[in-house]
């Protein structure tokens, strides 16, 4: 059987997922390959969405018009805003989900989506039109070396085959299969092949890729323990409640839907620390059994031990998998390490000394291709029409996974011809920059360093966080998406109205004069000296002591005004003095930002033969040969080439 699409998902994870709609909403014809109808979205490891950096990324799919925020919120059972102790450009969203929930809300919106198919079923073979040497185009890599076998040089992607022997057509296809590939699972010594506990791995898959020239490797992660919630003793841990405030992940959804539950923090002890260590010989992290790199910031517990020897405790979350359930996610305790070293261990610790498991630990090779065989637009530059996101890129994490997905859903879209070129797609691609999304960062991170190791965003990657804030996510990304045709009529008008509030108030501020005898008894209540002579407001939201909110209690005709707004007042408030008070930062990051733009203004993919360029230093005549940037600013992030590399290749442009 032969079925035809505009656009194919392998994999039904939070990349294909977003991927899917998001090319469904443009108007491709799309089918989503998925293995298990009834796992969609599924939450291998942590039941949570969000977190340092995440959280932004999230907010971002959401300005976008893909639908990570809107499940979340559907599904949260605790919410959070991590690093409020912090200014406000890393203040973070976090949500706890209801794990079982969360899959059937994905369901139903695909089930939902226009344009969408879905079959079940699990792909075996890439079908790809090989290109002979005289039809390459300039973008494409030419393998090098052993990389592949004869004669397999790139070509078009025309489809896959399923190991049912059905074959799904195409005009673009997006890999989106997490660690599935040649998937491992491993606990203590012993192995079983598999993508995700209980469920199949996928063999051959990857060497049907990498018999064209694309080039794969190996990586592991991890998941803890789960432990039957009725065999705690919580009397012996510490709360963690939710925040109840105003705040979630998307900028649409409702609010606070599924009842609010707690976490719970305890501690390793130097017990559980000495029983874990005899099982180290076992560990296959340390027996050789394991090869390829874990995660650096999500190690296992074992790792913890070897890497911090003189450390007496580590702190563990204990998180509900669901609204009903009895299951709960042990946080911080991610082991490879035999069973029952495991469960003795952790029953050391008081809070979990009955503590029944519903399943240990385990960690898991797969397979994943170096991203930096793709474009910005997470497009191959082997083989025209194949798309990757995700765990293949080398990534972790469900957040970063799922903007991959809505990326790669757009320019799969754009370039199957069902969407119509517009102002932000250039050349019928749809990329983001470092100061526009922490999403442009991440797909920059991937294509031009690549990575040797699972990489995990943080606010430290990024150079322009006061631009890229939680806050501002439908600031920088709406409209665009809008114009995409991604981001529909309502939430455009949503976002219309709430820019128009927010400049309303930011000029309010700027023209109500302020006289000192009316506010300076209230400013002094409010812990800040009072004024000697008269201002505008905007001199008093910004300083740090004061808000929008506490000010409109001594400026009546501010707190009349606020209370015009009938529509998210509390999220418009925010926006607004957040913009007040951080004006100049804002404004000096932007022409930092604009600085490097012209850096990205000047091409140079296709100008030099750098291996002939002895003028480079050696490691940059390699990097630059293999990654062949498209711009003089793209070159500068990659490791090893220096500032004088690039003052060479600013010179000779200039020639």
């Amino acid at each position: 059987m032969i079925l035809k699409y505009d656009v194919l998902v392998i994999g039904g994870g939070h990349a294909g997922c977003e991927a899917a709609t998001a090319a469904a909403n443009m108007g491709a014809k799309t089918c989503l390959v998925t293995m298990d109808m009834n796992k969609i979205a599924q939450m291998s490891c942590n039941p949570a969405v969000g977190g340092i950096a995440k959280g932004q990324i999230v907010r971002e799919i959401d300005a976008l018009g893909g639908q990570m925020g809107l499940v979340t919120d559907a599904t949260a059972i605790q919410f959070r805003m991590l690093n409020r102790g912090k200014g406000p450009a890393v203040w973070s969203p976090r949500a706890q989900c209801d794990r079982g929930k969360f899959i059937w809300e994905w369901r139903r919106v695909l089930d939902e989506t226009p344009n969408l198919d879905i079959w079940q079923d699990q792909a075996e073979e890439l079908l790809v039109e090989k290109a002979s040497l005289s039809s390459l185009k300039g973008d494409t890599i030419v393998p090098k070396g052993n990389e592949a076998p004869s004669g397999a040089i790139g070509g078009a992607v025309i489809g896959v085959r399923t190991i049912w022997g059905c074959e799904l057509r195409a005009k673009a296809v997006i890999i989106t299969a997490g660690t599935f590939l040649n998937g491992l699972l491993h606990i203590g010594r012993k192995m079983v092949p598999g993508g995700r506990i209980a469920e199949p791995a996928v063999t051959h898959f990857t060497e049907s890729i990498t018999r064209h020239g694309i080039r794969s490797a190996r990586m592991k992660t991890g998941t803890p323990v789960r432990l039957d919630k009725r065999t705690v003793h919580f009397e012996d841990m510490e709360i963690q409640d939710g925040e109840n405030d105003f705040h979630q992940f998307s900028f649409m959804g409702e609010h606070r839907i599924l009842k609010q539950l707690p976490c719970w923090m305890c501690y390793t002890n130097p017990e559980v620390h000495e029983t874990l260590r005899t099982g180290l010989a076992d560990s296959p992290l340390y027996n050789g059994q394991i090869q390829s790199i874990g995660p650096r910031y999500c190690p296992s517990i074992e790792t913890k031990l070897v890497t911090f020897p003189d450390k007496d405790q580590h702190l563990l979350f204990l998180e509900p998998e669901g609204e009903t359930t009895n299951e709960m996610y042990l946080n911080g305790f991610s082991s490879s390490l035999p069973m029952e070293v495991q469960i003795a261990a952790l029953r050391k610790i008081p809070g979990l000394r009955d503590a029944k498991a519903y399943r240990p630990g385990y960690a898991i090779e797969y397979d994943f291709f170096d991203p930096t065989q793709l474009k910005h637009s997470l497009e191959s530059k082997i083989i025209e029409g194949l798309f990757m996101a995700g765990q293949v890129n080398g990534t972790t994490g469900y957040e970063e996974a799922g903007c991959q997905g809505t990326i790669a859903g757009i320019n799969a879209a754009l370039k199957a011809g069902s969407a119509g070129c517009c102002s932000t797609a250039t050349d019928k691609t749809f990329t983001l920059a470092r100061d526009e999304a922490y999403i442009g960062v991440l797909i920059d991170d991937l294509v031009t360093k690549g990575v040797d190791e699972p990489y995990r965003m943080f606010t430290s990657r990024a150079e322009y966080r006061i631009l890229l804030r939680q806050d501002d996510a439908d600031a920088r990304l709406t409209e665009k998406a809008y114009e995409l045709g991604l981001a529909k009529r309502e939430r455009y008008d949503r976002w219309m109205e709430k820019k128009k509030q927010v400049e309303a108030i930011e000029s309010f501020c700027q023209q109500t004069p302020i006289k000192a005898k009316d506010v300076n008894d209230g400013l002094t209540q409010l812990g800040t000296t009072p004024l000697e002579r008269g201002c505008r407001l905007i001199d008093l939201v910004s300083r740090p002591q004061l808000s929008l909110n506490n000010l409109s209690d001594i400026v009546p005709s501010l707190k009349e005004f606020l209370n015009g707004i009938d529509d998210r007042k509390e999220e418009i408030i925010e926006a607004a003095e957040i913009r007040i008070k951080y004006k100049g930062y804002i404004d000096r990051e932007r022409m930092v930002a604009e600085k490097m733009h012209r850096l990205e203004s000047i091409r140079i993919k296709g100008h030099f033969n750098y291996m002939e360029m002895n003028s480079l230093s050696t490691e940059a005549r390699q990097k630059l040969t293999a990654i062949e940037p498209e711009t003089l600013a793209q070159a500068s992030r990659i490791p090893g080439v220096s500032p004088s590399d690039i003052n060479v290749l600013l010179v000779l442009m200039g020639r």
